[in-house]
């Protein structure tokens, strides 16, 4: 099942989503419509979000990114990587999610790369450095993630 969800989000990036669909994947989630992040790579325990900086849209009081895109843009991302090793009727919910920040954004393409520090039967740890357009870091994210089986996982 592992290797036919990474197909399916392969697919999906190429703009095909009737394999997710089909597995009742519904992506991107809402809160990825509603930022405009896009995944735009993905692997074995692997994925990549961009998002299109807008202030407009995404501004913090300051006039910069605010934090919480990012936090978003990052669990899209870790979510994401994380489902490419999920099996027949297994799910996932975040257990904790963790945001360093290191320079503000304003403007430009931002690219989170998330992969796994470890991956477990039932808890697995990633990392996933958003990085600007100069590949400088403007925050590292790290997040715990339950795989849920069984009744766990059912209506999630």
């Amino acid at each position: 099942m592992a290797d036919e969800l990474l197909a399916a989000l392969r697919d999906y990036i190429e703009g095909h989503s009737e394999a997710l669909i089909e597995r009742g994947f519904d992506l991107p989630p809402p809160a990825a419509r509603t930022l405009g992040f896009d995944l735009t790579d993905i692997g074995p325990g692997t994925a990549t979000v961009t998002l299109a900086v807008d202030l407009a849209r995404h501004a913090n009081p300051m006039g910069t990114l605010h934090g919480g895109v990012l936090c978003d843009m990052a669990d899209f991302a870790i979510g994401s990587a994380h489902m490419t090793s999920l099996q027949v009727n297994e799910s996932f919910t975040s257990v904790d999610l963790q945001i360093n920040f290191f320079r503000p954004a304003f403007d430009g393409v931002l690219r989170a790369v998330a992969q796994p520090v470890r991956l477990g039967r039932t808890l697995s740890r990633y990392v996933c450095d958003v990085l600007n357009e100069d590949q400088k870091l403007v925050a590292q994210v790290t997040s715990t993630v339950m795989t849920l089986r069984g009744d766990q996982a059912r209506g999630r």
